[in-house]
């Protein structure tokens, strides 16, 4: 068996992602050191006048954020044949569950105190709170099959699980409106950035089944196999397709 083709030293991913970590970690560690200052007397409008809607909101926006630069990753690859975007893609998505989930954490612990039977009771009878769980739901098994193993192991239906990462991006959507109801802003700009990566998407596509792609198309259907990875770890089929062309 040959050895692995190593990356060679000019790929500026390996790079990128050792930015990223401290970049995507920023928010979280700036939350804990203003509950800690605001704990501790030092400075008690550390958080505003209500804590726990601050940190509600902003662990929100955060997912919201990371997530929507995961779906990015494809659009941007086929836009800039550049095919490193997609190596991005699942250290994005992972953060975006990991602020989803702190998201429910903030409001399940410091809301709600952990008390289950009011937790399901909102989730029953506000719409706003039944869509955001639903979209927690969804990125449960999104995260957990983020691993070559699990690809391997599920094969087709793999693609077809992460294709759930768009129903995930519209819940999110209507969590906000229904939320916020009357400042409507953040929840369109999220709502329309999403549709124009879902049509991106779907474009390629699209003229992929009629035939119709030409040598313009050509950079753009071939990331519609890439997309098969879902937000998982695209580096592998990247490899791949690079030794392809080289």
């Amino acid at each position: 068996m040959s050895a692995p083709t190593p990356l060679k030293r000019t790929d500026p991913i390996p790079w990128v992602k050792l930015a990223l970590w401290p970049l995507l970690l920023a928010p979280a560690l700036r939350l804990a050191w203003l509950m800690y200052l605001a704990q501790t007397g030092q400075d008690q409008n550390a958080l505003g006048a209500d804590p726990i809607a601050y940190l509600t909101h902003h662990t929100g926006d955060w997912a919201a954020y990371c997530l929507g630069a995961s779906l990015a990753m494809t659009p941007l690859r086929r836009l800039s044949g550049w095919p490193q975007w997609i190596r991005l893609r699942r250290l994005l998505g992972l953060f975006a569950f990991f602020y989803a989930s702190l998201h429910l954490s903030v409001y399940a612990a410091l809301d709600l105190g952990f008390d289950l039977s009011h937790l399901w009771a909102d989730i029953v009878k506000r719409p706003y709170i039944t869509v955001g769980f639903s979209a927690w739901l969804l990125l449960v098994p999104l995260a957990i099959t983020s691993t070559r193993g699990m690809m391997r192991r599920l094969g087709r239906r793999w693609g077809q699980l992460h294709r759930l990462v768009y129903v995930i991006g519209v819940l999110v959507v209507l969590h906000y409106a229904w939320l916020v109801k009357a400042d409507l802003t953040w929840p369109i700009v999220f709502g329309v950035v999403l549709t124009i990566l879902l049509a991106l998407r779907v474009w390629p596509a699209a003229r992929r089944r009629t035939g119709a792609a030409g040598h313009f198309e050509r950079p753009f259907i071939e990331a519609v196999q890439i997309e098969k990875e879902g937000f998982a770890h695209p580096l592998f089929g990247w490899c791949r397709h690079g030794r392809r062309r080289g």
